[in-house]
């Protein structure tokens, strides 16, 4: 069976109905069943879930029916079903999850902090993110 190539979202159309995880801009990652999709990559999920990893560790939290713009979506891919099961990781409740994800974030912070700290005692002022200069 050949199949033709379609440009754009439109080559989305395949993948309706399979079991999806999506990448969003924020760091987030969402897993469903991708059941709508439009010219600007709108996505629809059902039975979403959104998967937090720390380490070895995960944790889900459920989200049912998912709306997502296009232009927050940095990755898409299929699940596959038969090896989803067969994850090195370990689940644990979400609870304690989210505190992991505090105590990471936390320490990022507390390095980034004393990364800045060390660049100014050598007179080195910390540039700003040039990306988000140019929106000013």
């Amino acid at each position: 069976m050949t199949t033709q190539y379609l440009p754009g979202t439109a080559s989305l159309v395949e993948e309706i109905d399979k079991k999806m995880l999506v990448v969003l801009r924020d760091g987030r990652t969402l897993i469903g069943f991708l059941r709508s999709i439009d010219q600007f990559a709108n996505l629809v999920l059902h039975r979403t879930i959104e998967r937090i990893h720390v380490g070895k560790k995960f944790g889900t939290i459920p989200h049912g029916i998912f709306l997502i713009r296009g232009e927050n979506v940095v990755l898409l891919g299929e699940i596959d079903l038969e090896n989803e099961d067969k994850l090195p990781l370990e689940e644990v409740p979400i609870e304690e999850i989210l505190e992991l994800q505090r105590n990471q974030q936390a320490e990022k912070k507390a390095e980034a902090e004393l990364k800045k700290k060390a660049l100014k005692e050598r007179g080195l002022a910390p540039q700003g993110d040039p990306i988000q200069e140019d929106f000013f």
